[in-house]
């Protein structure tokens, strides 16, 4: 079976399939992490990549740039000088419908009659300017958070844009 492109999946074409419950066989999602680094203590600073425009990310895209930035934090910062938080959650489960193929499958295929599709993934839907991940740190550390989450700007599957504010509450 081939795999299909991840940009198959990018746009919010639909309305959303969320409910787990009456469908069987949903694949689990592959973040294995929500907060990262040091979630105890309030840190001045909150740098957040947020998604420039309305999109669908796939877990396993949230799990790659989750897996950069943590790696390069916490060989860069150190762990307890930092709290990393992933702040979208794959709920939307994806369907295709998949096609036989090969000598003969004309006949062996139903085509798009009654194309409802298996569950094949999850994605997180994200609004225009949402946030999607958020590093909360020292002044210190602001250029290093920065560059950590930039590199995981190219892992999604959107232009995003990196903001530094001052945090008041670490929420």
């Amino acid at each position: 079976m081939v795999r299909k492109p991840a940009k198959m999946y990018r746009a919010i074409s639909k309305r959303a399939y969320t409910r787990r419950e009456y469908m069987g066989g949903v694949p689990g999602s592959k973040i294995v992490q929500f907060d990262m680094g040091n979630p105890k203590q309030q840190f001045p600073v909150e740098i957040s990549i947020l998604a420039e425009e309305a999109c669908q990310i796939q877990n396993k895209a949230l799990e790659a740039a989750r897996m950069t930035v943590n790696r390069k934090l916490l060989k860069e910062i150190g762990r307890m000088n930092y709290h990393f938080k992933l702040r979208t959650f794959p709920h939307q489960v994806l369907r295709e419908n998949k096609q036989a193929t090969g000598a003969g499958a004309d006949r062996v295929s139903e085509g798009m009659r009654m194309a409802f599709g298996k569950a094949v993934g999850t994605a997180a839907r994200v609004q225009e300017r949402q946030k999607v991940m958020t590093v909360y740190t020292t002044e210190n550390y602001v250029e290093k958070a920065k560059i950590a989450l930039n590199s995981a700007g190219y892992k999604l599957p959107t232009p995003t844009r990196i903001v530094v504010k001052a945090n008041t509450i670490n929420a």
